[in-house]
């Protein structure tokens, strides 16, 4: 059996609720802190394009992935797609017995129709860690893994405005066939603190941030409308979904990474309605 607490299930608030709230309410809505837990599949289902947000941490045994009644599933993938970034030492994920080994920082697409999903690798003491965002799916696509010197790289920003990054992109068109997923992970150069500034959003997709290999350092996550912003600090590991309305950036003490994952109506990755500085309150 599985080790897992259950999928845990999200909603979310419109633009003068997101105003009301306390910096409690913001991180109990849009924040996901239990991932990455040793020896446990975690998930948690997010109304906001009914994205699962989870991770797999397997030490001694492996972990197969597990479906949620609420789900109304056979099977996880019986109608979704995941997308899957390894952030921890090297390990292995088996789909319908064939095994797809990754390195720290590879990624695999997993297609609709994989019944068995099983995460493996690692030691106790240099675990495998797999991060995971999966979508509903219309169609089945081949499952596909990515390496990172396979990801499409782009370079962007600059020193002088502290946000120099590798934007690595392995889950997106003319690399993998998705429905709705793209995926990625951002790499800030040292010395460099600020992400995604001036920030943008998505008015036909929604994102979802995980902050890794931050810490000891902290990032502030800046959402909410552009006259009404509100921040969050986030530790290492931890995720932050922003709806389609919600602008999404960040700083940090010092540089970190992050994985970012969109879904909903379109895969043009360029698709954003960028913001000005001087729009923002």
């Amino acid at each position: 059996m599985t080790p897992s607490n259950g999928m845990n299930f999200r909603t979310t608030t419109d633009r003068e609720g997101l105003r009301r709230m306390t910096v409690q309410d913001i991180r109990d809505t849009f924040v996901i802190g239990d991932l990455f837990r040793p020896g446990v599949v975690s998930m948690t289902y997010v109304e906001v394009d009914r994205a699962v947000v989870g991770s797999a941490v397997p030490l001694d045994a492996p972990l197969p992935l597990p479906t949620d009644h609420r789900l109304a599933a056979g099977y996880f993938c019986e109608r979704r797609e995941v997308g899957v970034v390894n952030i921890g030492a090297p390990g292995w994920i088996d789909l319908d017995g064939v095994r797809h080994d990754l390195d720290r920082h590879d990624s695999l697409y997993i297609g609709r129709g994989v019944e068995a999903v099983v995460f493996g690798g690692g030691a106790p003491d240099a675990p495998a860690k797999f991060y995971f965002v999966s979508y509903p799916a219309h169609a089945a696509h081949p499952s596909k893994r990515v390496r990172k010197d396979e990801a499409r790289v782009i370079e962007a920003g600059d020193q002088k405005t502290a946000n120099r990054r590798v934007i690595r992109q392995s889950i997106r068109p003319g690399l993998v066939d998705t429905c709705q997923l793209v995926m990625g992970f951002t790499e800030l150069a040292p010395g460099n603190v600020w992400n995604t500034m001036p920030p943008h959003t998505h008015g036909r997709r929604s994102e979802i941030y995980m902050y890794f290999d931050a810490a000891p350092a902290r990032v502030m996550h800046i959402m909410g409308a552009p006259d009404a912003p509100r921040t969050v600090f986030m530790d290492d590991g931890e995720a932050v979904f922003s709806p389609s309305w919600s602008m999404h950036s960040g700083v940090g003490t010092a540089n970190y990474r992050f994985v970012w994952s969109m879904g909903g109506e379109n895969l043009d990755f360029d698709d954003m309605d960028t913001l000005s500085l001087a729009q923002l309150r």
